[in-house]
């Protein structure tokens, strides 16, 4: 999506003024600009600030694991500035067996901590906000899947929901850093780790099964692969409805759900 709310090096906070403003692509909602390879800044728009600090909290409970600290909280005109550790490394574009391996245990690591959590934050994931959503689209053909998806959603605890590959980096091969856990809220652990399986585990338009029971198994899940599928359709189905109703491009997982 890119920068949607532009500022200045000037406009930065004293402690941040010696550093440059890189614009990034990245966020759907939000605006992320890098401050050189030091720090990351988050133009946070049209989340409250009881969300920022819920994400605050979180980060603190996870700081044994490879996630970045948020460091400073800043009001900006009716937005907020955001500015977190900056994780080393880079997003993996065609994941390998050896990347699923490792962010598969992430999340397991991830869930044995936020399964003792709560969060105050709208529960984003759960069917009856999906459905919601797809009566937004007015597209039946939405409407028809969500109908024939039976999967039953559980409160397990807290969730990152949106464990795309480029919401983690690696360096050198080895699992650095995952982020972006401003919209993370209670649900279900095992539609958490669909979403990893729609990012991570296909190869163009088609689902790599082995790539999918190598996910299972590296996170100690075991569950039939036919009802795992329920959840990736869901996955897709919920991230179709979002990219639509956002304006992206949704035809890509459109696509994959239909072959699905």
């Amino acid at each position: 999506m890119g920068i949607k709310t532009v500022i200045t090096k000037g406009e930065l906070p004293l402690k941040y003024k010696e550093f440059n403003l890189i614009e990034t692509k990245d966020g759907l909602t939000h605006s992320v600009y890098l401050l050189e390879n030091k720090y990351v800044l988050k133009i946070v728009e049209d989340t409250t600030q009881e969300a920022i600090l819920n994400e605050q909290k979180l980060l603190e409970n996870l700081e044994i694991l490879c996630v970045p600290k948020l460091l400073d909280i800043y009001k900006k005109d009716n937005n907020t500035m955001v500015f977190y550790t900056q994780m080393c490394g880079k997003s993996i574009v065609e994941p390998t067996i050896f990347h699923i391996k490792q962010i598969a245990v992430f999340l397991k690591e991830f869930h044995s901590i936020s399964k003792n959590l709560s969060s105050s934050n709208k529960k984003i994931y759960n069917k009856k906000y999906l459905k919601n959503l797809i009566l937004q689209t007015k597209e039946p053909l939405f409407l028809n899947y969500f109908n024939t998806i039976h999967c039953e959603f559980k409160n397990d605890g807290v969730i990152h929901g949106d464990l795309f590959c480029d919401n983690a980096k690696f360096k050198d091969d080895i699992l650095s850093g995952v982020f972006d856990f401003i919209e993370a809220c209670e649900g279900d652990f095992v539609f958490d780790l669909a979403v990893v399986a729609l990012s991570w585990c296909y190869e163009k338009d088609m689902l790599n099964e082995k790539k999918v029971q190598i996910l299972l198994d590296s996170y100690g899940l075991d569950i039939d692969i036919k009802e795992f599928k329920s959840y990736i359709k869901y996955a897709l189905l919920y991230y179709t409805t979002t990219r639509y109703l956002n304006n992206r491009d949704y035809k890509e997982l459109l696509k994959r759900l239909k072959n699905l």
